[in-house]
């Protein structure tokens, strides 16, 4: 029994219409089986819930068009396999008549076949070429997709984690989420490039199941097993040979989902630690902690790499089946054919074409068997995107103060501020500032100064009462060690106003009225400039701010505290005369700074404070 030939001359629009319609059906059973795994298996809820808008949105017809240009080109790549091996069949076929025909001297019968060699010869050039541009033309839609959607999901995440101070407020929701910055970053690259990976192999592995699963049953004969008589036993074979390996794989594969997802956590961990310990550089070695800071980081490296021998030995297990299982069906229609070939019912082109075809049913019902390891990480990336983006939507929906916006004055009605375990830290608290106020936060350690100016940010979700306040760049929070963006000086300084709308002589000034004179020609020069300048320095930076932004109140925690008290009455008077209206709301331990404020907010400590006059001089 044989495959039918293929007639040539006609053969383009054949495929043409055999493609058409594959791509129609991989369309319709692409869409429905992902509606019923989104729907029905938690993995796809999860990929749902982090990229469903890509592909239900307003911009999702380019996202589907794209998503078509993939498949049908997937398709066409199936359609080509199959007529190579139609002309690989044709190819060794001549060459087998050939040689009879020269053995036998039949100069009629080698013309032909010479004839019928040099066709399928120029049949590969025509189908080489084809295969050669829709590979090329595969890759770059497969990627552009690709990074279209990696565009598109990085800027969802990192929004989301972004959004509503989620960023800061998660550390407050249970099990609190590790590297997010790994997630954003190797995740959504993990999860595009995969998805992408998965699904066209997918549509490649089941189109070549069915189409070369016709060739193999045309070209099988019945086979006698046990004393039983299998008809088109080569079809059954592989059937069965694959999918118990199939089966068996998945078994021994299995635990690589969970050793994946602990190896990225783990590795990220100890990426995470190096990072802190740069960035906490001298400190560390003021402490001279670098024996402590060694064993911490040895100890999180000695988790990584025990968790990768476990993923080793257990990768050993699952490629060593995989291969021996490989290199079986290598031989496997060989020996099944050979017989066959030997009685003459078959010819050379036949015994080729069933290996050719053996060999992509096998592939194709392999790929679930083969990719299992792939979507092991596949799988860690979609769950650790998943809990970021549920940890961020539960740190939204933790309590803060509640805030309403007004112009000119700082408004605290019945505003209580408490610990995590629900002990009072500051009860109703009420008091206002009207334009040009200062008040001064003071109290022992632990009473909660800094945690109300927490509060009076809606960072901290234990508290409660009412805040009206001005907002967005009329309110200006300052911590005791300001934060620095990465880039130019210039942008460091007008953070978190853009430098481009102070301009860089509004910049030079205020550089000069605070004591930074020797900065005014490094605006252009980009750097860490946390690390430059020296915590005064940077404290100096936020008292620019001030001067530069102009806000209509600004929240300072012991903001002067690296800076001597002649610096520091300095920069107290300069933000009196350039910004005279703005409302100074300071938290500080110094006495010194008592005579820049009107008022004094004294915590007592659990709950109960003190408001009291202060000579402004």
């Amino acid at each position: 029994m044989r495959s039918e030939p293929i007639d040539w001359n006609h053969e383009a629009v054949a495929s043409l219409l055999w493609t058409a319609r594959a791509f129609a059906i991989a369309i319709v059973c692409l869409v429905t089986v992902g509606y019923l795994l989104a729907r029905h298996t938690r993995w796809g809820r999860q990929f749902w819930t982090v990229s469903g808008a890509y592909f239900s949105g307003r911009d999702s017809r380019r996202t589907w068009a794209t998503v078509a240009v993939m498949l049908f080109l997937a398709v066409l790549g199936v359609r080509l396999t199959i007529l190579l091996s139609y002309q690989g069949n044709e190819m060794y076929t001549s060459l087998q008549y050939a040689a009879q025909a020269f053995s036998g001297g039949d100069s009629v019968a080698l013309a032909e076949a010479k004839s019928t060699f040099w066709r399928s010869i120029a049949v590969f050039a025509v189908l080489a070429t084809v295969h050669v541009v829709r590979s090329l033309l595969d890759y770059y839609v497969g990627q552009a997709f690709v990074i279209r959607w990696r565009v598109w999901l990085t800027d969802r995440v990192a929004s989301d984690w972004l959004d509503g101070r989620a960023y800061y407020r998660g550390r407050f929701v249970d099990s609190g989420i590790d590297n997010p910055d790994q997630r954003i970053q190797a995740d959504v690259t993990d999860m595009t490039t995969i998805t992408q990976s998965l699904s066209m192999g997918l549509v490649t592995a089941v189109t070549s199941v069915v189409a070369f699963t016709k060739i193999l049953w045309d070209l099988s004969g019945p086979m006698s097993l046990f004393g039983v008589e299998v008809p088109r036993a080569m079809v059954v074979l592989v059937y069965v040979y694959v999918l118990t390996a199939t089966v068996v794989a998945f078994r021994i594969g299995r635990p690589l989902i969970r050793l994946n997802f602990l190896d990225e956590r783990l590795t990220a961990n100890f990426r995470y630690a190096l990072v802190r310990l740069r960035d906490r550089a001298e400190s560390v070695a003021f402490y001279h902690g670098e024996t402590v800071e060694k064993s911490g980081l040895l100890g999180r490296f000695t988790a990584v790499i025990a968790n990768a021998w476990r993923i080793v030995f257990r990768t050993l297990k699952f490629n060593g089946f995989n291969l021996g299982v490989s290199q079986v069906a290598v031989v496997f229609p060989l020996l099944v054919q050979a017989p066959r070939f030997f009685a003459g019912t078959i010819t050379l082109g036949d015994i080729t074409q069933s290996a050719t075809a053996f060999g992509q049913v096998s592939d194709s019902l392999s790929f679930f068997r083969q990719s299992y390891d792939t979507f092991a990480g596949y799988r860690a990336a979609l769950v650790r995107l998943d809990g970021l983006l549920h940890s961020d939507a539960r740190s939204r929906d933790l309590p803060a103060v509640r805030t309403e916006s007004v112009e000119g004055e700082v408004q605290l009605s019945a505003v209580r501020v408490e610990r995590p375990d629900g002990r009072p830290l500051v009860e109703d608290l009420t008091l206002r500032l009207a334009p040009g106020d200062a008040l001064l936060v003071s109290g022992p350690s632990g009473s909660g100064k800094t945690t109300l100016l927490r509060t009076l940010a809606r960072m901290w979700p234990y508290a409660g009462g009412t805040v009206r306040r001005p907002t967005g760049s009329d309110a200006l929070f300052l911590s005791q060690l300001p934060y620095l963006p990465l880039g130019d000086l210039r942008a460091a300084v007008a953070y978190p106003a853009r430098a481009g709308d102070l301009g860089d002589d509004a910049i030079r000034d205020v550089l000069g009225k605070v004591a930074l004179g020797h900065l005014v020609d490094r605006l252009d020069e980009h750097a860490d400039w946390s690390s430059i300048l020296s915590p005064g320095e940077q404290q100096r930076v936020a008292f620019a701010r001030i001067v530069l932004i102009r806000p209509q109140v600004a929240f300072l925690d012991e903001a002067t505290s690296a800076v001597d008290e002649g610096l520091e009455c300095q920069l107290y008077r300069l933000v009196r005369e350039d910004v005279p209206e703005c409302m100074i709301f300071s938290v500080s331990h110094r006495s010194t700074v008592d005579r820049h404020h009107t008022r004094r907010l004294e915590l007592l400590g659990n709950g109960p404070w003190q408001l009291s006059e202060l000579a402004l001089s």
